[in-house]
Order: structure tokens, then C-alpha cells, then sequence
């Protein structure tokens, strides 16, 4: 029998302040309003022969850091979402809802990401790929499970679960 461990990280500086908006069903779209987001990141496995850890608290940090950080004090813009139409104008970014112009926002202030919506779940599941990824090429390919939290108000939370391959 192979034991598995978990070991998950969540730390003060594993947060990031952003401003957000959702659209919903029909035509209704969410008022730019933020939060002060915190993510906490887990993985399992079995442990390391030589150093008898999951993996190293650090490398968990430092990579979720990162990421983390690439959004902190940001506008959330889903690239994805069919609603929504974005248009660079200089050192601006003008975004359009159903062809209606909604926001302008100063480009360097703007976190364009791959989802379809700003939501928790899907920030959770965009941060929780790119460690995922980060982690894989670092060479981690022991890992069997990575869950990553994004919380964007206490008690107020979604996590993404991904089985890792297990080479």
C-alpha cells in the first residue's frame, strides 16, 4: 500500500485586490465593484524518497505567489466571455457589453485572462491550471491532486480539483 499526503499553503501574502464584474443570464451585467481575494493551494502525493515531503511548503509559495501577484491591483477582464468585446486603444483599454461601450480602464491596470467570466470558480480554476502547469514543468510529476481555493469574501469560497497524471 502507498500512502499519500496532503499539503496545502495559505498565506497572508496570497492575496490579491481586484475589481471585478459578472454578466449573468440575459442581458444583465454586474457593477464593477472588488474584493480582497485569498487563495490557498493544495496538492497530494506520495512523499519524496530522499527529503520525505509532498513537496517543498516554498516551491508551493513561491509559485502561487506569482500568479497571484500578476493580478493583484488589477481590473479582472474575462477574454473569453461572449458579452463582452474589448478594443486597445493606446494605452487604454475600452470594453464593450452586447456592443454598448461600459468601461474604459487604463491598460497597465487591466489583468486580461483566459476565462469566460469573472467568477470564483473560474479564478480559481485559471490560478489552479497555471500552477498546475508551473509545477509540471518544474519536474513535479509525483503529484496526484491539486485544489486550489479562491476566496472572495469570508465564508464566501470556490475551489478547483484537478487529478494530476501520475507518470
Amino acid at each position: 500500500m502507498q500512502s499519500h499526503f496532503r499539503v496545502q499553503v495559505s498565506k497572508d501574502y496570497l492575496v490579491f485586490a481586484s475589481a471585478h464584474f459578472i454578466t449573468f443570464r440575459g442581458h444583465q451585467c454586474e457593477t464593477l465593484h472588488g474584493h480582497n481575494y485569498r487563495v490557498g493551494v493544495a496538492v497530494e502525493g506520495a512523499l519524496d524518497d530522499e527529503a520525505f515531503f509532498v513537496l517543498d511548503f516554498s516551491v508551493l509559495k513561491q509559485i502561487a505567489r506569482r500568479f497571484v501577484d500578476e493580478i493583484d491591483h488589477k481590473v479582472l477582464l474575462p477574454t473569453e466571455n461572449p458579452k463582452l468585446a474589448y478594443h486597445e486603444d493606446g494605452d487604454r483599454v475600452r470594453v464593450d457589453y452586447f456592443g454598448e461601450p461600459a468601461y474604459a480602464f487604463p491598460r497597465r491596470d487591466c489583468a486580461l485572462l483566459p476565462i469566460q467570466n469573472s467568477t470564483a470558480e473560474l479564478l480559481a480554476q485559471y490560478l489552479g491550471t497555471r500552477v498546475r502547469a508551473e509545477l509540471i514543468r518544474s519536474g513535479y510529476a509525483h503529484l496526484t491532486l491539486l485544489e486550489l481555493e479562491v476566496e472572495e469574501n469570508y465564508g464566501q469560497s470556490a475551489t478547483y480539483r484537478e487529478t494530476l497524471e501520475v507518470d
